[in-house]
């Protein structure tokens, strides 16, 4: 019997992934990417090339960034680009690089009470807030509720006036605000790749979509070694090189579902 050193050894030699694997990497993420399907169909492609296990915490954007600052991951990948320029400015990331982007849209009950069919973000907006059609809000600091919040600030409209009447915060994420929203035939806010991977929209359909204030960037941030000296630097970088290279890129925009492309990658090109 070959003794287990030897084994290991020879293991070693041939740079084989089951050994590779021992610095995993944890992605803080966005909901938005996990709950679509997008790091399922990616995700093995990378880890077999390199060997580097992927585990990904999908949370609220604010709270993926407050996870990051507590050096609980070795990855962020969000979408609220002044937050994410801050986080580098404070010195808890190396670089912030565009990854990809997609769109919001607004979705509401079959029969849109409110009337927004038409409309653009801000003039439908204007005509919630003054139909008491009920709004329903994730209300959690994500990236789809600061994106909210701007827009209401756009149309110059403070919703919390109608809080707890038309305008109900749910306090959760995307797919438990949508069932919230199915659930009291209200309107809500999502991401276009939440939306298409819902499970549950019965009459629901989109009403608001293709206004440029609705676009929805998404960047990727290596956490910073001299902030958290226990990340796990090359193989975090490794991972955003492989995300913002061509066969990173080419992934992002072969996921869909249902045949739609979720995803739109718009790396910059490499100099």
């Amino acid at each position: 019997m070959t003794p287990i050193p030897l084994i290991a050894a020879a293991l070693i030699a041939l740079g084989t992934p089951a050994l590779a694997q021992t610095r995993p990497i944890v992605v803080q993420s966005t909901t938005s990417t996990a709950n679509s399907g997008l790091y399922d169909a990616i995700l093995p492609a990378f880890e077999a090339e390199t060997g580097i296990d992927v585990r990904v915490v999908a949370v609220g954007t604010g709270q993926a960034i407050e996870n990051a600052r507590n050096c609980d991951g070795d990855v962020l990948l969000v979408h609220a680009k002044p937050d994410e320029e801050a986080f580098v400015a404070d010195g808890y990331g190396t670089s912030r690089t565009d990854l990809m982007y997609n769109d919001f849209v607004i979705v509401g009950p079959a029969d849109d009470p409110a009337g927004l069919a038409g409309a653009d973000a801000a003039a439908a907006l204007a005509r919630l807030a003054g139909s008491g059609a009920l709004f329903a809000s994730r209300g959690d600091e994500s990236g789809t509720h600061k994106a909210e919040m701007a827009l209401w600030q756009a149309a110059g409209i403070d919703p919390s006036e109608g809080s707890g009447d038309w305008y109900r915060e749910t306090g959760s994420g995307m797919g438990a605000t949508l069932n919230a929203a199915v659930g009291m035939d209200a309107y809500t806010l999502t991401d276009r790749a939440t939306w298409v991977s819902f499970a549950n929209p019965q009459s629901h359909r989109i009403w608001v979509e293709g206004d440029p204030a609705l676009f929805n960037q998404y960047g990727v941030i290596p956490v910073s070694p001299r902030a958290c000296p226990s990340v796990h630097t090359q193989e975090a970088q490794t991972f955003v090189d492989w995300l913002v290279s061509a066969e990173g890129q080419a992934a992002i925009a072969g996921f869909e579902v249902n045949g739609q492309q979720l995803f739109h990658p718009n790396a910059p090109a490499p100099s």
